[in-house]
């Protein structure tokens, strides 16, 4: 039995499976209800249950009911399809919302890095792209999808209780190519 204990925020596993059964039945309801009242807009309920679950610190699809929403989501991704959204509602959240960027050479992670195209001569992402959630305006996760075209995610937690500190993945082949060059000069391969 696993010891480690994931924490959102300050619910553990326990409250996150919580909030995510508390989510899905309050869309269920809020969907069903509007079927039945005519001119009642509904919410995109796809678009806020991948909210949710790309927001969880132990990655996007560790609950099963976040597995079809985002499997869904990387199809879509794919496939050039717009990243969904989520009408939070006239009581909804303010400042919370996800946005996919497409990864690069000039945006990715400095670990997702590498050499790569005609003579090993392109700066290449491991990533297909990375998903910032932002909760009160704030970066809550970022997470990497198509990692190795392998379908993985690796997903950074920034949220309360996290040690990380949030970086410009726009800034990692800077850094990436400094460290290369340091490497370089320090191995004797440089002249």
């Amino acid at each position: 039995m696993k010891t480690d204990r994931v924490i959102f925020g300050r619910l553990g596993l326990r409250g996150m499976r919580c909030i995510v059964r508390r989510w899905s039945i309050d869309l269920t309801l809020f969907a069903g209800t509007s079927i039945f009242v005519p001119g009642l807009a509904h919410a995109d309920d796809w678009g806020c249950q991948v909210i949710l679950c790309l927001s969880n610190p132990g990655g996007p699809e560790q609950y099963s009911e976040c597995v079809p929403p985002i499997e869904k989501l990387w199809a879509a991704l794919r496939h050039g399809d717009p990243f969904p959204t989520c009408d939070f509602g006239s009581g909804g959240s303010q400042g919370t919302l996800a946005t996919n960027t497409f990864a690069s050479g000039g945006y990715c992670r400095e670990d997702l890095l590498y050499w790569g195209g005609p003579e090993q001569s392109e700066l290449l992402c491991r990533a297909t792209g990375a998903i910032d959630v932002d909760i009160d305006n704030r970066l809550y996760t970022r997470v990497w999808w198509d990692v190795s075209g392998q379908g993985r995610t690796m997903t950074e937690f920034y949220g309360a209780g996290s040690t990380q500190v949030p970086y410009d993945p726009s800034q990692s082949a800077a850094m990436f190519l400094q460290q290369t060059e340091q490497q370089d000069n320090f191995g004797g391969g440089g002249q």
